[in-house]
């Protein structure tokens, strides 16, 4: 893109609050665009849904939200929806540039030193042959262990709503990706959801040993940014929108959470 031509909204999207991991970059890298966020909260988690269901539901959504929000990029910020929707949207809207999240498998299998590496995602992401592809391709001379986690989502949206979490319901969630093999130990853990780094000082106080946590949401922002094209010189410092499909009230932790990071709740523009 141009600098003529670059994107002047750009709309970042999840099932839940995860994606504010991504929003946060890229609100910094690009003060000059208008930033919204949805959470399609009416449907957390996408974990739940069959594949085509969850599928059906982005699609009909985005259509909506690109007719209201007219984003110039979007943002998938969520890697059980990105490894399957982004085929489907992209055919739907060609010219519309989008944005997925996928594990950063590449990255961590670089980074090892033990090539021991761990992937923690939802059971979704873990499942899917996008990931696995993702593993033979980047990772052939790591040994990969897949975590699934069902409830560190959830857990994760607690914490930013100001509920209470234990940090034994944390630790029990991370403990499969420690692995011990032959005086070698996992050193590498990919957090392949993105509401996982909201726990990162809570992750990290529950580990049995030091190892990277690898977010893969620096890496987006840059990619955001490669395709926004230059900097402009509109829009410094204006509060991003969020937005949430359940349309439940927002609690007051989680509103403070929001305008620490930039963000007003309103409606669709």
């Amino acid at each position: 893109m141009t600098s003529e031509s670059a994107a002047r909204r750009v709309l970042v999207f999840d099932s839940g609050l995860g994606g504010l991991t991504v929003y946060a970059p890229i609100a910094a890298a690009r003060p000059d665009v208008e930033l919204l966020y949805v959470a399609d909260d009416a449907y957390f988690p996408y974990g739940d849904l069959s594949e085509r269901a969850l599928v059906e539901r982005v699609v009909a959504l985005m259509t909506d939200l690109v007719a209201q929000g007219r984003p110039d990029l979007v943002v998938i910020a969520c890697n059980t929806a990105s490894t399957l929707v982004l085929g489907p949207l992209r055919a739907r809207f060609p010219e519309l540039p989008f944005v997925g999240t996928v594990p950063a498998i590449k990255p961590a299998a670089l980074a090892s030193r033990s090539k021991l590496v761990s992937v923690l995602a939802t059971p979704g992401t873990v499942a899917r042959d996008y990931t696995r592809g993702l593993i033979r391709e980047f990772a052939g001379d790591c040994a990969v262990t897949l975590v699934g986690s069902a409830r560190l989502a959830r857990l994760a949206e607690r914490e930013l709503r100001g509920e209470y979490v234990d940090a034994a319901e944390i630790a029990a969630e991370i403990a499969p990706c420690f692995v011990e093999q032959g005086g070698r130990h996992t050193d590498q853990i990919v957090l392949a959801c993105t509401h996982f780094p909201l726990l990162a000082q809570k992750l990290a106080a529950a580990s049995p040993w030091r190892v990277e946590f690898v977010d893969p949401a620096p890496a987006i922002a840059r990619r955001v940014a490669t395709l926004l094209g230059p900097v402009g010189s509109g829009r410094p410092g204006q509060a991003g929108q969020a937005h949430f499909t359940s349309g439940a009230p927002v609690s007051a932790p989680l509103q403070k959470a929001l305008l620490a990071r930039g963000l007003t709740i309103s409606s669709l523009p």
